[in-house]
């Protein structure tokens, strides 16, 4: 078992490295000039059903603060508006620009392509199996990350 086990560390670990390095490579190519950092917080931004500050930190999983010096600099580069919400002028609300959909829509089709060639010589039961497998280790993450949020 504790081959196994050095195997999945080694497996998680070099694959979290990899991708993002391979994401910033190919966003480099493409003449964008922004980190994965800053591309997973416009993503964030853009699927967030609520796009408050205080909302996007959570789901970013990063302080208020951080949020905060991350939004100046997409603002400045043209990624991101801050906005007052309608109803409620203390309320801080964000949207992406298109400049931002041009570069979140290079990187989904490098995600699509990534996924492709990771499942493309699976067959179906494979597929099953390692979807379960990935499912379970990301609910483990989740779990880890909201008993974080909201520690008993």
């Amino acid at each position: 078992m504790g081959f196994a086990r050095h195997t999945i560390n080694e497996l998680l670990v070099g694959l979290f490295n990899y991708i993002l390095y391979i994401e910033e490579r190919n966003l480099k190519k493409h003449g964008v000039n922004v980190s994965m950092t800053e591309v997973h917080l416009l993503e964030s931004i853009k699927k967030a059903s609520n796009n408050t500050m205080s909302h996007i930190a959570k789901r970013s999983m990063i302080t208020q603060g951080s949020l905060t010096t991350s939004v100046k600099k997409l603002e400045e580069k043209g990624y991101v508006e801050r906005y007052k919400d309608p109803k409620d002028g203390r309320i801080v609300r964000l949207r992406v620009t298109d400049k931002a959909d041009n570069v979140l829509a290079i990187h989904d089709e490098f995600h699509r392509y990534m996924i492709d060639k990771a499942i493309a010589d699976l067959n179906l039961e494979d597929n099953d199996v390692l979807v379960n497998s990935l499912d379970n280790i990301l609910k483990y993450f989740r779990e880890e990350y909201a008993l974080e949020m909201d520690p008993e």
